[in-house]
């Protein structure tokens, strides 16, 4: 069908759906949210566009992968120190072994962007403490290793040469400074050592915003210990230098505490930082469960590994189907969704992660239009699939779940302004552009409309989109429409 226009008697705004309102507390905080509602500048914007994005763990951890002395650590690979079998002096001597010689941050670079990443996440220190820059501040860091180079440099100007944005992982938690602890200091001695890891977690982060002038925002991790919540003057101090530093800085929900140690959302509802940190290997089920703000998934590939684990059979792992779907998921409910990668000790990116990679970079490079700058339609969520929004004409049908009979059908929403009708005016498959037939499939008993549309042979494990293109007219205008589907 060459000119597919339908009317759908509904008055709705094509506007993000928001969340239902959440009944804010009044109570006055001195280091509460500093604002109320999402960000609305050009950074902002651009960042909650995005989309998909890559996080990379790396670390002098990649070196055992998940074993020593012949047993098998359980947990995730990066925190392997904190195991009682990993003797903690071996493990703070690994960084003399670490020489990464097929290292090449062109080519981490080129499989992200193949992959559709707009944007990459890369852990500056973990909580060994070791950092994958030269800091000035400590002797535990690249420069002291046998590769010697600037790692995280190397990566920001490869992805920034690719178009991809860099935020910097840093995490409070820094097992290597003799400062640092994880309950509140409570002798003379023990706070004055806290000071100094304070001024040390400042100097860091201050050189990190100086050594890399395009990185777009800081990705905190650790921040849940006591002793770091109940900073939260100093914390917030640092933050509001933080961004004076670099304006536009994209810091979310994890770095610090309000006054009463309320952690992501202070003690009157509203959120600290600029985006929800909360979806940790783990997504919401519907919008309203996100307080209208800005979010993001960071999704590893076996079940809990962030770093390079060698054995993959212990846990589950995801399919790029199933990870397909949680960026068109994330993306239709207005996050963004980011896919982990642990790379081994020698720098290269394992097998099968890149198989997925290219999976996903895959159906990215014919699907993209319905992931990026798209956002969350008021349209109900059908059981086919999902659906997500381009401005205020387009709306994207992703279907995993292809109906047996065939059709795909869409209910519209009930009308609003019965002196208004949408129309679709056009309505094609994503993949070639080809022409979609949209069937009137009638009202139910409650007055809700549906269509039906044909949908194509697809091979299993394939998604597939189908555009919308609609327009609202008032209902005197619609006679203009010969081809109407009523």
């Amino acid at each position: 069908m060459k000119n597919i226009i339908i009317f759908i008697f509904c008055g709705i705004l094509l506007g993000s759906l928001q969340a239902q309102t959440v009944k804010r507390a009044s109570m006055p905080l001195e280091h509460g949210a500093h604002r109320t509602g999402p960000r609305t500048d050009d950074a902002m914007q651009k960042w909650r566009e995005n989309g998909l994005g890559q996080f990379i763990h790396w670390g002098v951890y990649a070196i055992p992968g998940g074993h020593w002395n012949g047993e098998t650590y359980r947990g995730a690979a990066e925190w392997i120190r904190s195991w009682n079998k990993m003797p903690k002096a071996d493990y703070d001597n690994l960084y003399k072994q670490f020489n990464p010689k097929s290292f090449n941050a062109k080519q981490w670079a080129k499989q992200a962007r193949d992959m559709g990443a707009r944007y990459m996440i890369i852990t500056t220190k973990h909580h060994d403490g070791f950092c994958l820059w030269p800091s000035r501040y400590t002797g535990y860091t690249i420069a002291a290793t046998p590769y010697g180079k600037d790692i995280i440099g190397e990566l920001v100007d490869a992805y920034n040469a690719e178009g991809i944005d860099v935020t910097l992982y840093f995490s409070i938690i820094d097992w290597n400074h003799k400062g640092y602890r994880s309950s509140p200091p409570k002798t003379d001695g023990e706070k004055a050592a806290y000071e100094e890891f304070k001024q040390f977690t400042r100097n860091q982060l201050i050189e990190l915003l100086a050594n890399y002038p395009t990185a777009k925002g800081l990705w905190f991790d650790g921040t849940w210990d006591e002793a770091w919540i109940q900073q939260a003057p100093w914390v917030d101090e640092l933050e509001t230098e933080l961004r004076a530093m670099r304006p536009g800085l994209v810091i979310g929900s994890r770095f610090r505490a309000d006054d009463h140690g309320k952690r992501h959302y202070d003690s009157n509802g509203d959120l600290l930082g600029d985006y929800d940190q909360t979806w940790e290997r783990n997504m919401p089920g519907k919008i309203e469960e996100l307080n209208g703000v800005d979010w993001d998934c960071v999704m590893t590939i076996p079940e809990n590994q962030w770093g390079y684990h060698s054995d993959w059979s212990l846990t589950y792992v995801k399919k790029p189907y199933e990870l397909i779907e949680m960026i068109v998921k994330a993306v239709s409910m207005n996050g963004n969704f980011v896919l982990n990668f642990g790379p081994d000790g020698n720098g290269n990116i394992r097998p099968e992660e890149t198989h997925i990679a290219k999976e996903i970079g895959a159906w990215m490079k014919v699907n993209s239009e319905a992931i990026y700058g798209c956002k969350n339609s008021p349209w109900e969520k059908q059981d086919w699939g999902y659906y997500t929004q381009k401005g205020d004409n387009k709306l994207y049908l992703t279907v995993f779940n292809q109906p047996l009979n065939g059709q795909v059908r869409v209910k519209v929403p009930k009308c609003k302004d019965d002196q208004k009708v949408m129309i679709v005016e056009k309505a094609y498959f994503l993949a070639d552009r080809k022409a979609a037939t949209v069937k009137n499939a009638g009202r139910d008993k409650y007055g809700n409309i549906y269509y039906d549309i044909d949908s194509p042979a697809v091979k299993s494990g394939s998604p597939y989109v189908v555009v919308l293109e609609i327009k609202e007219v008032n209902k005197e205008e619609r006679d203009n429409y010969q081809q109407a589907i009523i």
